[in-house]
């Protein structure tokens, strides 16, 4: 396994994460006997990065991860996240004191631990003062809760109104040869000011799988069978909405060859191109079994040409793909 600095946190984070989103319910059937064999098969191999939320199933997510690292918290850097879902809040949304320290209670219950690795807001809530919700996951460090605390899916001039508060560590955004939006300001800033970046989506939801047809039939408990809709998030439409996946898919066929001379799968591939931006610190990825994990660990140790990241985009060109669409990641 390889690993990168995660920001100014001290934390040695291995390139790949752990993504634990399925193992929470919305993306069909999983099974979680194999998702611990999946996680201890991660352990084993030196990933240590696993990434969960409350609002993954609202607490069933961390329960499962704990209940697959058991014994073996102790090599585990956990992040949880929490700030979004609520039905007796504006916009399902809560960073607000009291709703983060009942959270982070429940998040360690349910962890089984009494400290997490990274807190995060997992999405802004504009109706809650940033200095607010800095100062509480401030003094969420200062009692031993937490080691790092940070924000996913703010805005720039967010980032930049929180910081006044309290310093963030780590950031979490979506990242993928599909969704590109975060090279304009995003990472910049992360760069500049030497913020850890987890990259999530790095297999574009399945697309850079290499697995999905024109035909494809999602099942009804899967959140891809609404083609892309999913609250107000402008995440997916361009990757599972009508006017784009088939664009998308021929394009992935294209990208399979480029993959083939390196002797790699396309998920490997994939998420090589994730690793490949510097300011990256590790790419998360859902894995459903041991095999999946085992698939992983080959996008590791090698690069990809300049001459074939050209060519990487001329595909997209060739097929239409908008991987900087204009809109941010909700309406």
């Amino acid at each position: 396994m390889e690993y990168r600095q995660f920001g100014k946190t001290g934390i040695k984070i291995s390139e790949l994460g752990f993504g634990c989103w399925e193992i929470g319910g919305g993306y069909g059937s999983i099974e979680e006997t194999e998702f611990i064999k999946a996680v201890n098969r991660a352990l084993d191999l030196g990933i240590n990065c696993f990434d969960t939320a409350e609002a993954y199933g609202f607490g069933a997510s961390e329960k499962s991860l704990a209940k697959a690292l058991g014994s073996r918290r102790k090599d585990a850097v956990i992040t949880t996240k929490f700030g979004v879902g609520y039905p007796d809040a504006t916009n399902y949304r809560d960073g607000s004191r009291k709703r983060m320290t009942a959270c982070i209670e429940k998040s360690l219950t349910a962890l089984g631990t009494d400290y997490v690795d990274v807190y995060l807001v997992h999405w802004p809530d504009v109706n809650t003062p940033f200095d607010e919700t800095m100062h509480a996951l401030d003094d969420l460090v200062k009692q031993g809760k937490v080691r790092a605390v940070g924000v996913s899916n703010f805005r720039l001039s967010q980032i930049q109104e929180a910081v006044r508060t309290r310093k963030i560590d780590v950031v979490q955004y979506c990242w993928n040869m599909f969704d590109r939006r975060m090279q304009k300001e995003i990472f910049p800033y992360c760069r500049e000011n030497n913020i850890g970046v987890m990259a999530y989506g790095s297999l574009a939801y399945g697309m850079l799988t290499g697995t999905l047809n024109e035909e494809q039939a999602f099942e009804k408990n899967d959140w891809r069978s609404n083609r892309g809709q999913l609250a107000n998030l402008n995440l997916f439409q361009h990757l599972f909405g009508p006017e784009y996946f088939l664009n998308n898919l021929r394009a992935v066929e294209e990208l399979k060859g480029i993959a083939k001379r390196y002797g790699k799968s396309l998920p490997q591939f994939a998420l090589r191109w994730t690793l490949s931006n510097p300011v990256i610190s590790t790419a998360l990825v859902g894995c459903r079994n041991p095999r999946e994990v085992d698939d992983n660990v080959g996008a590791l140790g090698w690069s990809i040409s300049d001459a074939d990241m050209k060519e990487i985009d001329a595909i997209f060109t060739k097929h239409r793909v908008v991987s900087s669409p204009e809109s941010w990641l909700e309406s």
